[in-house]
């Protein structure tokens, strides 16, 4: 058995990989530790919000492929330190493009048997909004998913 572990560095995909951890002994399983890479949009300059289009050109910027890169490494670099602090040996991948596509088409490529990832929890309005990466994941995968709250 083949599980697929999802983390971004939040309290909810940490949970996610100890729940996991507490799977892998009993089924023999193995753990594949992943990070989707997807460049963040971060606000530059003043303290006000962005009011509107006029204002955001001038504000936003893209983060670089390379430090988006780096950021996942150190990410799947703290996850991997912490399950082998648990005994379990592991292996990582770095993904690129939205989590909501890229994991579950890694999980099909691979076989894997299970993909587990955490739910933030975030407002029913926000979620109504912009939906939840967790719901939609779970509607994607072709094998089993484990949400972890």
């Amino acid at each position: 058995m083949n599980f697929v572990v999802a983390v971004d560095g939040s309290e909810a995909a940490d949970r996610a990989l100890d729940y996991a951890l507490t799977m892998v002994e009993p089924l023999g399983a193995t753990i594949t530790i992943v990070h989707s890479v997807e460049p963040h949009v971060v606000v530059e300059g003043g303290t006000e919000p962005v009011t509107g289009i006029g204002d955001a050109g001038d504000r936003l910027a893209a983060e670089s492929l390379e430090d988006a890169e780096a950021r996942g490494e150190r990410v799947l670099e703290e996850a991997l330190e912490h399950v082998t602090e648990a005994g379990v040996e592991a292996t990582t991948e770095l993904l690129y493009g939205d989590p909501v596509e890229a994991l579950p088409a890694y999980a099909d490529d691979v076989g894997a048997d299970g993909l587990f990832v955490g739910h933030r929890g975030i407002s029913k309005r926000y979620e109504g909004l912009v939906g939840s990466v967790a719901k939609e994941i779970v509607e994607r995968a072709s094998c089993p998913v484990t949400v972890v709250r």
